[in-house]
């Protein structure tokens, strides 16, 4: 083959593990429960998870989604959405009697909580994440005290802190893995006693769905990510196949997919952000059967069954 013409065949090879996440499964079961309990409208601050798809299917059963609870009448049944909020946003809901239910993820709860922790230590706090994610503002502002975002090792090198004997760090839950390794290096070179949790408050699903990529990376020539553009974790796949040296594309879904991409390319590696539907992938396989015959083999991959407890209000639905 010259590679001037699109392949007869693709190999595809599925990533495993890929798409939902316990914490984005919950977030969405907690909506469709609050509608099927309550009836429409439920309101959502912000997007419930990171995913053009799933908002626009939630929109359609009737969730509306807004932007600030000034948005919310009176009395409407709210929900939070899976990244999470700061305390300001709680206490809004409260000064209103608006009957809440809170989506945040258990792992960014954790995060949360952790952050608290350690300011009631008298510490201030490092929070490793990405300037204007609605995870990184709920974090943020869930926390009493100094807190210092740092996004690059560069950040790390010239961050300049009141005392270096007292400060401690957090990371937001959906990063890179090897990049927040490289920045908590930097951070642990530049002030030796600083303490916090190495790498553990990156997710579960995160990390498994990076490893995931960094397997496929030496098996294809070519990987596709289904995800939203802006879905941190999504990117971050993305990033993780380019640095690795394969052409590595973010698409939304199969009417994304270019033909130019496939020329020469035989073998596709195929996953999905933890925000994206399966039913999304299947639409990507089929897509990709414009191109030619589409073989599928499934990656061997770390096998995932956290289930996250229901908020109270919507649990016995």
């Amino acid at each position: 083959m010259d590679g001037s013409q699109p392949p007869k065949a693709l190999r595809v090879i599925l990533a495993q593990p890929r798409g939902f996440c316990a914490g984005v499964e919950r977030a969405i079961d907690i909506v469709e429960r609050a509608l099927n309990k309550f009836g429409p409208p439920i309101y959502v601050r912000h997007e419930i998870v990171h995913n053009r798809h799933v908002v626009e299917d939630l929109r359609a059963r009737g969730a509306v989604f807004v932007d600030e609870l000034d948005e919310v009448p009176e009395g409407a049944w709210t929900v939070f959405s899976a990244h999470g909020v700061a305390r300001k946003v709680v206490q809004a809901a409260a000064d209103r009697t608006l009957p809440v239910i809170d989506a945040t993820c258990p792992l960014v709860a954790k995060v949360h909580a952790e952050g608290r922790r350690y300011a009631s230590q008298g510490r201030e706090i490092v929070l490793i994440g990405h300037a204007g994610h609605a995870e990184v503002e709920g974090t943020i502002g869930q926390i009493d005290g100094t807190v210092y975002l740092v996004q690059t090792v560069e950040d790390a090198e010239k961050l300049q802190v009141q005392d270096p004997a007292k400060l401690s760090y957090i990371t937001q839950t959906t990063l890179s893995v090897d990049d927040t390794r490289g920045i908590i290096s930097a951070l642990k070179l530049r002030f030796p006693e600083i303490v916090g949790p190495d790498v553990k408050d990156i997710c579960y699903a995160t990390q498994n769905r990076q490893e995931a990529v960094h397997h496929l990376a030496a098996l294809v020539d070519l990987i596709l990510v289904v995800g939203s553009k802006n879905s941190s974790n999504s990117n971050r796949l993305r990033e993780i196949g380019t640095e690795l040296g394969r052409p590595a594309y973010l698409i939304d879904d199969a009417s994304a997919l270019q033909a130019e991409w496939f020329h020469g390319v035989t073998k596709v590696g195929l996953t999905a952000g933890a925000s994206a539907p399966e039913v999304l992938v299947q639409g990507v396989i089929e897509g990709l059967k414009q191109f030619g015959r589409v073989d599928i083999e499934l990656l061997s991959g770390t096998p995932e069954d956290v289930k996250f407890k229901l908020p109270a209000e919507v649990a016995e639905v």
